[in-house]
Order: C-alpha cells, then sequence, then structure tokens
C-alpha cells in the first residue's frame, strides 16, 4: 500500500489555507469513493501504456495488464480514450526534449515541507529542462496548473532530482492534463521563483504539521474529512453568534444539536439564493458574484435516426436500449467510445443554451449581463 505523508502534496491547498486541517483529519478514517477508485484506474491505465511505449516493461507484460484491466469495472473505451490524451500528451514532451521519463517518481519536498513527499505521475528531465506532469481524471471540479500549490511541490521535488543528477536548469515546467474537464494546463516558473515561493510557505507547512493554528473555513474544505465536526466551519455556515469553545472537533451532542437546525438553515440558504438570483436577473450587482450561462446537459435530437445509425453500424438493439428508450449519453459514450460517438453520433446531440446561473467572480466563465440581453430580445422580436 502506498504511504501518505501528513501534509500531502494533493491536499497542500487545504493545509496552506488551514494548518490544522491536516492533523484534523487523521482523526477520520480514508473512505475511498467511487471516483476516487475509477481514477486509480486510470492513472494505472496510463502508467502501463507510457511504460510499455517507452520500453520500461515488456510488451507481453503490457499485453497481460490490458487483458485482466479489460474485465474491470472501472474499464470502458471512453476511459481509454481520454487517457490517451495524457499519454499522446507526455510522449509529446518526451520526444520534443529528448528527454528522461520518469513513471510514479517519488518527489521529496521535505526541505520546505516536514516530512513532505508524494509521487509525480510523469516526471520529465532532459539537460536543459524539468517538467512534471499530471492525470486528472476527475470532471465534477476543473483544475488549472496556475498558481497550485500540490503542482509546486511536485516541481520543487523534481528540481532536487535534477539537482542531485547534477542538471543545471533555469526554469520547471509543470502541467496538468484533466481531459473531461479543462483539458491541459501549464505553469512555468524560474528556479528562482519556485524556490522563493517554497520559502514562503516553510512557516506554514511547520505550523500545519505541528496542528497549530486558527481553523479558516473557505472552498478548500470541499475534500476535508474534518467537515461534519469541524466548529469554525458550523460557526461559519451557521453564522452563529457565539464561537464554539475549544477543541476543534465538535462532541455528539454538540453535532446533533446543530443536526436540528439542519432543516431551518436549508431554508433560509435557499431562500437566500434564490432571492440572490432573481435580483442578479434584474440587473442588480453583488459584489464578488456574476452571472454566467449554465451548463446545459445534452440531449439526443432524434432516437429513432440514432437508433438508425447505430444498427447501420452493427450495434445490436440490446446494447442501445435499457429497455424501451436509448440508453443516456454518458452510457452511449462509453460503448461507442468518444471518438466513434463524435463520428456516428456528432450532429445527432445537441447542447441548448445554458441558463443563467449565479457563480463568485473566480469562475472563469464569462459574465453576462441578463438584463440588457433580456431588453435586446425585446427590441428585436418589437
Amino acid at each position: 500500500m502506498r504511504a501518505h505523508a501528513i501534509l500531502s502534496a494533493s491536499g497542500s491547498h487545504r493545509w496552506l489555507n488551514c494548518p490544522p486541517s491536516a492533523r484534523l483529519e487523521q482523526k477520520f478514517p480514508d473512505r475511498a469513493g467511487a471516483s476516487a477508485e475509477e481514477g486509480t484506474f486510470a492513472h494505472k491505465w496510463a502508467e502501463m501504456a507510457l511504460a510499455e511505449h517507452f520500453g520500461k516493461i515488456a510488451s507481453g507484460e503490457y499485453n497481460a495488464f490490458v487483458k485482466k484491466a479489460r474485465k474491470s469495472q472501472w474499464y470502458s473505451q471512453s476511459l481509454s480514450d481520454y487517457a490517451d490524451e495524457y499519454i499522446n500528451m507526455v510522449i509529446d514532451k518526451v520526444e520534443d526534449c529528448d528527454g528522461k521519463l520518469m513513471l510514479e517518481q517519488r518527489l521529496d519536498f521535505s526541505q520546505w515541507v516536514p516530512q513532505g513527499f508524494g509521487s509525480g505521475d510523469a516526471v520529465i528531465i532532459s539537460k536543459d529542462r524539468i517538467e512534471v506532469c499530471d492525470l486528472k481524471f476527475g470532471k465534477s471540479v476543473p483544475v488549472v496548473a496556475e498558481d497550485n500549490p500540490q503542482l509546486r511541490l511536485y516541481g520543487l521535488g523534481a528540481y532536487s532530482i535534477a539537482r542531485m543528477l547534477g542538471i543545471d536548469v533555469e526554469e520547471v515546467q509543470m502541467t496538468i492534463c484533466q481531459p473531461r474537464n479543462g483539458g491541459i494546463s501549464t505553469e512555468i516558473l524560474s528556479v528562482s521563483k519556485l524556490l522563493k515561493w517554497g520559502d514562503t510557505i516553510k512557516p506554514i507547512a511547520q505550523q500545519a504539521m505541528a496542528g497549530l493554528g486558527e481553523p479558516q473555513p473557505g472552498e478548500w474544505c470541499r475534500f476535508c474529512k474534518a467537515v461534519p465536526r469541524c466548529r469554525k466551519l458550523a460557526e461559519h455556515n451557521l453564522m452563529c453568534e457565539d464561537s464554539f469553545a475549544d477543541p476543534a472537533l465538535m462532541e455528539d451532542d454538540e453535532l446533533a444539536r446543530l443536526l436540528a437546525k439542519a432543516d431551518m438553515v436549508k431554508s433560509y440558504v435557499t431562500k437566500l439564493k434564490d432571492y440572490a438570483y432573481a435580483e442578479a436577473l434584474n440587473g442588480r450587482e453583488w459584489p464578488g458574484w456574476k452571472l454566467v450561462e449554465g451548463r446545459a446537459n445534452r440531449k439526443y435530437r432524434n432516437e429513432e435516426s440514432i437508433a438508425t445509425i447505430l444498427n447501420k453500424n452493427g450495434y445490436a438493439d440490446s446494447q442501445i436500449f435499457k429497455p424501451k428508450a436509448l440508453i443516456g449519453l454518458t452510457d452511449m459514450q462509453k460503448l461507442l467510445g468518444s471518438k466513434n460517438f463524435d463520428a456516428l453520433l456528432g450532429d445527432e446531440v445537441i447542447r441548448p443554451e445554458g441558463a443563467p446561473v449565479l457563480v463568485p467572480e473566480s469562475d472563469k466563465r464569462p459574465a453576462i449581463n441578463e438584463a440588457e440581453s433580456y431588453f435586446e430580445d425585446l427590441d428585436e422580436k418589437g
């Protein structure tokens, strides 16, 4: 079983913003969900493909792996197609610089973070270049390389390896490939700037290792295991008049009292969001928020024509219907594979315009002015 650092790179966004969280999370068990298990499978699939391509394992070993992996519940043609985006990216990068590829490389950044280490999916080192490539297989939360502390810690670890090898470079390149949400993003930092960043986080990391500091609720709480019992988050979310007492985690009776308020709080938050949204549609601008076009679900243009296309291409009704209607778009894409799906059904799938949604200004989607659009539509119709 792979060891995990207390101050992990993957959790760095959390413990850099809320130093006590790293130690508090140790009080809770790991419960890897389906998404995490699928991600682990995708990483292994990509690792083995790259290892075979660059001669790190024999073709026979790779073929045996593929044969077994295809029987896994996590395998699909769609997963293979998405993984290919990352695999091809790494191959291109290695060949472009004629570099040395390290797969699942242990990266030590303990010079900056106590006992800090992690595993780099793909580390490329050449005579004048260091690059860390990270595969993100999640699709719900987009992740970018810019200002990403996990990638920067990996960058520091890769720099340490290059230094031990006597390779002198001026820049470190860090790339994320998230094929299901966002694609490829890269941050390039000079070594001096990366080292300076590493020095700025040293005191925070030491504080986090000691379990000290004030808890700070924020969007980084999303994946924190201590969320259900965190006093500071309860105080923050429920807008309590009095702060909770120490310790940092709530007792059972305290949590039960908050549970009794859950429905009331949920109702209040819903009304708050509905009011803010309606006002935004009428032209009110909320500080720190904006209206953007929402994500609309794709749908079939005509199920009969789709069935005809697929039947002609060798797909039986038993594969594409469940029980009488066509299987959903996600299952259909898994059945056909991304490339075949686009080739056969690209013109048969539509995505209606998404309804406006109110989001924080940090959201990367461009803002829309719904009030202006509304009156423009009236002018066109009038």
